[in-house]
């Protein structure tokens, strides 16, 4: 039976645990990427992406073979940061001006085309323990094990080097996907029909910004959430789509006069 002081002193540790965890529940180095957006950013448990930290992006639907718009997600996020980006590529689709468009131009990429899906991995690991690098990402199909996943995320951590790990596939709902894996953030990324281009006339055909379905499906320290966004610019940062950061006060309910 404890005494009373043993029940202090307990009590005492587990308030300090819970305080330390509140500070940093990742248990990564304090250094991170902010998207910029505070609705984002205040459910990331240090208020924005981690660096030195593995981190997961996929499509969703048919997205999930190409990758297009995670992959822009990637680029924009790294181009705020300085130096060379190694990107591993397992097939030779990459569009550079794509990637410029997010900010991250093409003197700035050192492009490896791996072939297969081990080598990718492989030349990840090998790339993250190069500290001057502002972040490693390949792009990757198959079936990723909890091993690899947790070589990439400690030879990261080891560096303070970030990695994006974009998956691919071809078939739309493959259970790869949803394996447990060591990534310390999980997004899904879908495109949605751009709004149009005048506000004020929603029927006046044209194109709009690109918009996004940016899903947070896993976070170490946080919550999953959703949140629709138009896609980066060329600064590298995306916004809350207009009429989610702008929506007007809902409607008041009508009363019955009497």
């Amino acid at each position: 039976m404890q005494t009373a002081p043993s029940i202090a002193i307990v009590e005492g540790l587990r308030a300090q645990i819970a305080r330390l965890g509140r500070r940093n529940p990742t248990g990564l180095g304090l250094q991170v990427l902010p998207f910029g957006i505070a609705a984002i950013d205040r459910m990331l448990p240090a208020g924005g992406i981690a660096a030195g930290a593995l981190h997961e992006v996929a499509g969703s639907g048919a997205q999930v073979e190409h990758g297009t718009a995670a992959t822009l997600l990637a680029a924009g996020l790294l181009a705020r940061v300085p130096g060379k980006v190694l990107w591993v590529l397992e097939q030779r689709d990459i569009h550079p001006p794509a990637l410029a468009s997010a900010g991250l131009t093409s003197d700035r990429v050192i492009y490896v085309h791996a072939r297969k899906p081990r080598t990718v991995l492989l030349v990840m690991e090998e790339g993250l323990r190069h500290r001057g690098l502002a972040g490693v990402v390949g792009e990757f199909s198959g079936a990723l094990s909890l091993t690899a996943s947790r070589r990439l995320q400690l030879a990261a951590e080891q560096s303070g080097v970030t990695a994006f790990l974009l998956r691919r596939s071809r078939c739309f709902d493959d259970q790869a996907l949803l394996a447990p894996n060591a990534a310390v953030t999980r997004w899904r990324v879908s495109t949605h029909p751009s709004a149009p281009p005048l506000p004020h006339a929603p029927d006046t055909p044209g194109l709009g910004c690109p918009r996004w379905r940016l899903e947070l499906i896993r976070c170490r320290g946080g919550e999953a959430h959703g949140w629709m966004v138009e896609g980066v610019d060329a600064t590298g940062h995306c916004r809350l789509a207009a009429d989610m950061a702008d929506r007007p006060a809902a409607p008041q309910p009508r009363r019955a006069v009497a």
